[in-house]
């Protein structure tokens, strides 16, 4: 899949850029200047739930913006989960690979998300206190990565609200039953980057992070590349 980058003001053709390789970026992007807002200062410890194309892409991005030291990939296939951690290769950073998820969960200061679940992967129940939440996957109302405790539980955020509460699942989802309203989004990406909110209010809350995407992202990532060519 190409991406055409054209001019805004002649309609020139730019530049072809590489679709999936550009969503990748950007999404990982996007996550990690969330994460740089709402983890701890002293997040370690990151558990990657899913081992698919986005998931090298997101802990090099978190591995980028925090002190990380320990990665954990858990996946429902354990040999997808076992490549994944055989691609990696991070200075200072040991990558291994999750039996249980549970006790990953309770362990992680980060804890990112990409997969296609349509059923709850994270607990609420599992999350310590301080712990921040990456929802990558989940891009349809259909689907859940997380159950409503853990959104009950969280300070919420989104990178744009109006994609976050017509497609993300787990948001969507609980909205629908009662258990939050789009009120309880406390900012959303645009928000943070401007300073109009500092993001999490404790070391001690929990933040989750919903990403849906936004053509907006894909935008500011093709200028960047364009750009960092040299053209």
């Amino acid at each position: 899949m190409a991406a055409i980058f054209s001019s805004g003001q002649t309609g020139q053709l730019l530049a072809i850029i590489d679709g999936a390789e550009l969503t990748a970026r950007r999404t990982a992007a996007a996550s990690a200047l969330a994460a740089d807002y709402l983890a701890t200062k002293d997040a370690r410890r990151m558990l990657m739930v899913g081992a698919g194309r986005l998931s090298q892409n997101l802990i090099e991005a978190h591995a980028a913006i925090r002190p990380i030291s320990e990665v954990t990939i858990w996946a429902r296939d354990p040999r997808k989960a076992e490549a994944t951690a055989a691609q990696i290769d991070l200075p200072g950073i040991r990558i291994s690979v999750a039996s249980d998820l549970e006790a990953a969960a309770c362990e992680a200061d980060i804890i990112s998300c990409a997969t296609l679940s349509s059923q709850p992967l994270i607990l609420g129940d599992w999350l310590k206190p301080g712990a921040h939440l990456d929802l990558v996957g989940a891009f349809k109302p259909s689907m859940r990565e997380t159950d409503d405790r853990a959104v009950s539980r969280a300070e919420i955020f989104v990178d744009t609200r109006e994609g976050a509460l017509t497609e993300g699942g787990d948001l969507v989802q609980p909205i629908e039953r009662g258990i939050i309203t789009a009120a309880s989004i406390r900012a959303d990406l645009a928000d943070l980057a401007k300073g109009r909110h500092a993001g999490r209010s404790s070391d001690q809350a929990i933040t989750l992070f919903k990403s849906v995407g936004a053509a907006s992202e894909d935008l500011a990532g093709a200028i960047l590349a364009y750009e960092a060519q040299g053209i």
